[in-house]
């Protein structure tokens, strides 16, 4: 039974990366290859090659990978670096073949430089969220910043890749000589990564709230019950009447918020409510503390 089970689990993972795969392909082919648009990474590189040479970016693709993954291999190990062997051998036919039956027969859908970016940024977003759910990546430039993250732990995996991304921008403009379609790509940039942070996290941002009030045991039970989020007491004196008090912490989702708000208010329209953002948030239901490092 628990072989069924593991086998089970196996084949879905593969399905699922296989997808994820495919619709990050599916951008790169179909609305930003043609277009010349280069969203930074591998693939940016394989794109402006393309753009020169007419090698299909596909094959591009996996040919600058090769070596990133044999590195990645010796620095991380065959385990952790299969499934990302597998996304990129998937994804490199999927485009080679989206190339051939798609655009090479029936054109490009759309020359459109900010539809087509768009489009392709919210594709690859898309296919990489689901690959990275899985526990791959895409390869490329996720491999050498995981080494860089582990001797220089200091340094925030999303600034490298902003820096690796901005030079490849950058070369497209000066090697292409086309500053419009570089500021295209650099938009297709900022939009795919939006849509990773809120296919992965449903929107990384989130309301951390501190209520204090004479009636915390039912303020905390009703979110307990009605919105099953997490709460934390924390233990607390008040400086004038020098009693003690529990401090309701909690965190929610912005869609969450209000709710909590009218249990609040119903419960004790007295009540001490602090509300402030928190722009990351690392745990049970929120980001993995592994995320970082991919």
């Amino acid at each position: 039974m628990k072989e069924y089970i593991k086998t089970k689990a196996m084949l879905i993972k593969i399905i699922l990366i296989t997808f994820g795969s495919f619709v990050y392909a599916m951008g790169i082919s179909v609305f930003l290859d043609p277009n010349n648009l280069a969203p930074g990474g591998t693939t940016g590189i394989a794109i402006i090659i393309n753009s020169l040479t007419g090698l299909k970016t596909g094959t591009l693709v996996l040919l600058i990978n090769i070596p990133i993954l044999i590195f990645g291999w010796w620095k991380f190990g065959i385990k952790f670096i299969l499934s990302t062997m597998y996304v990129t051998v998937a994804s490199s036919f999927f485009m080679n073949l989206m190339n051939e039956n798609i655009i090479l027969k029936y054109g490009i859908i759309t020359d459109d430089l900010l539809l087509s970016g768009a489009a392709g940024g919210s594709l690859m977003a898309i296919g990489m969220a689901v690959v990275f759910r899985q526990g791959a990546t895409t390869g490329g430039t996720d491999i050498i910043i995981r080494a860089l993250r582990q001797r220089y732990k200091h340094i925030r995996s999303g600034t490298i890749f902003i820096i690796t991304d901005a030079m490849i921008v950058t070369a497209s403009a000066v090697i292409l000589k086309n500053v419009e379609i570089a500021l295209y790509a650099a938009i297709t940039i900022v939009i795919s990564n939006y849509v990773l942070d809120l296919v992965l996290y449903g929107g990384d941002s989130a309301k951390l709230l501190y209520i204090i009030s004479n009636r915390q045991e039912q303020i905390a039970k009703r979110i307990l019950d009605e919105i099953d989020i997490g709460i934390t007491y924390l233990k607390a004196e008040g400086a004038y009447t020098k009693s003690d008090k529990k401090v309701i912490m909690c965190v929610c989702r912005k869609y969450n918020y209000t709710k909590i708000r009218e249990i609040v208010k119903e419960e004790d329209i007295d009540a001490f409510f602090i509300v402030s953002g928190a722009n990351e948030v690392f745990g049970d239901g929120y980001k993995s503390y592994l995320t970082e490092e991919i």
